[in-house]
């Protein structure tokens, strides 16, 4: 029988459960130990009424383009549209174009039933899409985290659009306040009746264990994860797995060595990306230091 890739590797995910149960199921199959250590979370835009009227104004049909950057903007619009008693894909007109930034933001759009028309094929940023934007553009919708930078917009606007950017939702330290707490379902996948287990840990724990040389792979979904850690925790014998090409930068520029950046942002490409990140010491012999 076959070795599992990962066996015996400890993985610290630094997202919330209820965004890694399929990538905690997956390192389970590749015989690794999932630890969360949730870093960042999400909270409601403080200035509701300017995102209410962008809404209304995107189902009245004011804009040629949205443009959505981020799985947890399909989120929020999904709530806006729910709150008006109706499906996101019935919400947005069908004359609306949709444009998406990364894979998990297209796959979270299509399985609501949006259709994305634009998308970059590779660099799953704000300058792969800016790469294939068309001129002109028309009114474009822009709803981003409050820390996005300011680079898309600029961009868009540079290419002839008339570009309309409201703030979504905030991006915070974790745990958010229950009160302003942004609603994130569950994600699905995880292929089981009961969702696998994993030990969710302290910042004061993680960071023992960091310290002892216990823990062998990190994942940081985003350039704000990756800050975050950085503030926290030095990495030590620990590789650094980016999701992204924008986080992957965001470690570098910390200072933070990237071992693996995921091809894929899906669990059979973050599993992939850690046995990449791991394996020097996985052809030394024996498990993962």
């Amino acid at each position: 029988m076959p070795k599992a890739p990962l066996a015996g590797a400890r993985v610290l995910i630094t997202r919330s459960p209820e965004r890694s149960l399929p990538l905690v199921e997956a390192l389970r199959k590749a015989g690794a130990d999932a630890l969360l250590l949730p870093l960042i979370d999400f909270e409601r835009a403080p200035d509701q009424h300017s995102l209410d009227v962008a809404c209304d104004a995107l189902a009245a049909g004011a804009f040629d383009w949205l443009v959505v950057s981020s799985a947890t903007t399909v989120h929020v619009l999904a709530a806006k549209a729910a709150e008006r008693g109706l499906a996101l894909a019935r919400w947005i007109p069908a004359a609306t174009r949709i444009a998406a930034v990364g894979a998990a933001t297209r796959r979270l759009l299509e399985a609501h039933g949006v259709a994305v028309a634009l998308a970059p094929e590779e660099d799953q940023s704000a300058a792969g899409l800016l790469s294939v934007w068309p001129d002109g553009g028309g009114k474009v919708l822009l709803p981003q985290a409050d820390i996005a930078s300011p680079r898309l917009a600029e961009g868009l606007s540079g290419a002839g659009g008339s570009v309309t950017a409201v703030m979504a939702y905030r991006t915070v330290d974790y745990p958010a306040a229950a009160e302003r707490r942004l609603a994130i379902p569950a994600e699905d996948g995880a292929g089981e009746n009961q969702p696998p287990s994993y030990a969710l840990l302290t910042p004061a724990t993680a960071a023992a264990e960091l310290a002892a040389g216990r823990i062998d792979a990190v994942i940081a979904a985003s350039p704000s994860a990756a800050r975050r850690f950085h503030e926290l925790f030095p990495l030590g014998r620990c590789r650094f797995v980016a999701i992204g090409r924008p986080t992957a930068d965001q470690a570098s520029a910390l200072g933070l060595p990237v071992a693996a950046t995921a091809a894929r942002p899906t669990p059979a490409g973050l599993v992939a990306a850690v046995a990449a990140a791991l394996q020097p010491e996985q052809d030394a012999g024996g498990k993962p230091p």
